[in-house]
């Protein structure tokens, strides 16, 4: 059965799901030609229209299985920030398993929140060993930068902040780029006069 990977839609097949995709892209594409997927393994002496029931009928079961994974992601992706939350609420005693659930949403692509960033900062501000101020000072520095908006262009910045506004460059011509050239040394030696 397919399985849902991260919080992005992302989906890990296993080979009998490849084999019915590639057989549904087989009869997707060539219709006509399309046989029976080979993870089944059985021959069809009935015939082409056989093939094509079964490779429909592994097509359906497909898209059931990838329904399914789909349904489990959304359901992982709703739990995941209710378990941070929980953990957050009973912080500082439940520091570990906030920050093991914290490294979790961020590896599967969630946006660290202010929350989350506040916790933080004061978990860092805990005395703790060495190690561990570390891991909580590089989860905090990655938060930081998965939340953080991007940078503007320095070009599109407002004038009067002690730089003098950005005077945009005109685009060059497609004659200026590539400006008309003569023929070479050795075509004019060759061309009659």
């Amino acid at each position: 059965m397919p399985t849902p990977y991260g919080s992005r839609g992302a989906m890990v097949l296993g080979p009998d799901e490849l084999c019915v995709l590639r057989s549904a892209l087989a009869l997707v594409l060539h219709p006509v030609r399309a046989q029976p997927s080979a993870h089944s393994g059985a021959r069809h002496p009935e015939g082409p229209v056989e093939g094509r029931a079964e490779a429909v009928r592994a097509c359906l079961w497909l898209a059931d299985a990838l329904d399914e994974a789909s349904r489990e992601s959304d359901r992982l992706g709703a739990f995941l920030p209710a378990d941070l939350d929980r953990y957050r609420a009973a912080l500082p005693g439940s520091a570990p398993g906030y920050l093991a659930r914290l490294e979790e949403a961020v590896t599967l692509g969630c946006t660290p929140r202010t929350e989350d960033l506040r916790a933080l900062r004061e978990l860092c501000a805990h005395r703790t060993g060495e190690a561990e101020t570390r891991r909580r000072a590089v989860l905090l520095r990655r938060c930081e930068r998965l939340a953080a908006p991007p940078e503007p262009s320095r070009a599109l910045e407002p004038p009067g902040r002690g730089r003098p506004a950005a005077v945009p460059r005109p685009v060059p011509t497609p004659a200026e780029v590539f400006p008309p050239r003569g023929p070479s040394r050795a075509c004019r030696q060759a061309l009659p006069a």
